[in-house]
């Protein structure tokens, strides 16, 4: 064999070694997780409680980055042009993830090309609630109320394109009602001013309606899903109340840029995966009134969210929302 290429074949492993110690050596600094919402909420809370249980797994901390602004987009734009290094994280919802490419016209990214799906974290319900001074008891009572008024019961969201706004958009599509919506960015200012009386009624999640529900401070209305709240047991479904086609609700998990290599895409859903094990954080998530989405992960989570663009756009579509 010439001595070039005898010198070429001893020097090959050398060449490589640098690029699989890179590679070994993710993460290499701190991760960023975009949350593309405001901070204090249930998406900023779920992702706090994940990251507590992912660092030590992973050897580095885990940074919570809150970029909210246009129903999650700007964050999920900012992840998607992140470099595909495992070290730019973001929480999806099916608002960033699926409803998004339907409300907004010019969305730059696209859910299904710019990320890998690493896993599924939870499904949540919505709780349709009321200020507790207004006129109706129940679900019946406030759709009869605003037959009356059309556009003059006030209904407020935690921003627009997110399930809050949604659900309150397939109600009224479905029972033929028509609210002012009031959108707002996050649930503290929101749920003040629905407990104040500036605002009617909201669509909002358990964990942060149950206590001011059990505190007297709003009434619960129904559930937007097929099951009751075991956190409020007395407050119906939808469907139980006479509103069929309403069901709605969120769901939330963990993605990377696109091309993100598959090695760090299968141990970060390994380590959610071990996360979500663990007894402490299913207690926390039925406190919450989270259900764990446990085994999507992958290819399985992938497929998942493509099944859901097009629901949500069918939402979107019936609803009339348009978003710029």
């Amino acid at each position: 064999m010439p001595i070039l290429h005898r010198r070429l074949l001893l020097a090959a492993p050398c060449l490589l070694m640098p690029r699989l110690v890179r590679a070994q050596a993710w993460p290499a600094r701190p991760i960023s997780w975009v949350v593309p919402f405001p901070p204090g909420g249930i998406t900023d809370n779920t992702a706090r409680l994940i990251a507590q249980g992912l660092q030590p797994l992973l050897g580095q901390p885990i940074i919570i980055e809150n970029r909210a602004g246009a129903g999650g987009s700007v964050g999920a734009e900012y992840v998607a042009r992140a470099a595909p290094d495992g070290h730019t994280l973001l929480y999806g919802t099916q608002g960033t993830q699926a409803a998004n490419l339907a409300l907004y016209p010019g969305l730059r990214y696209d859910p299904l090309k710019d990320f890998a799906a690493i896993h599924a974290l939870a499904a949540t319900p919505n709780l349709l609630v009321s200020h507790p001074g207004r006129p109706w008891q129940d679900v019946a009572g406030l759709i009869a109320a605003a037959r009356r008024d059309p556009g003059g019961i006030t209904v407020a969201s935690t921003g627009v394109g997110t399930s809050t706004h949604l659900s309150g958009e397939v109600f009224q599509s479905v029972t033929g009602v028509r609210f002012t919506h009031v959108p707002y960015q996050g649930a503290a200012k929101a749920l003040n001013d629905l407990v104040s009386g500036t605002v009617d009624i909201m669509f909002d999640n358990p964990v942060t309606t149950v206590p001011l529900i059990n505190a007297g401070r709003l009434r619960g209305l129904a559930v937007t899903a097929a099951a009751r709240v075991p956190m409020v047991p007395a407050v119906p479904t939808l469907r139980e109340a006479g509103v069929t086609g309403a069901d709605s609700g969120s769901w939330a998990g963990i993605f990377a840029p696109a091309r993100t290599p598959p090695a760090i895409v299968a141990r970060l859903a390994d380590g959610v995966a071990q996360v979500m094990a663990d007894p402490a954080l299913r207690e926390a998530f039925a406190a919450n009134g989270r259900e764990p989405l446990d085994g999507l992960r992958g290819e399985a989570f992938q497929d998942f969210v493509a099944a859901e663009v097009p629901r949500w756009r069918a939402i979107v579509e019936r609803s009339g929302a348009r978003l710029e």
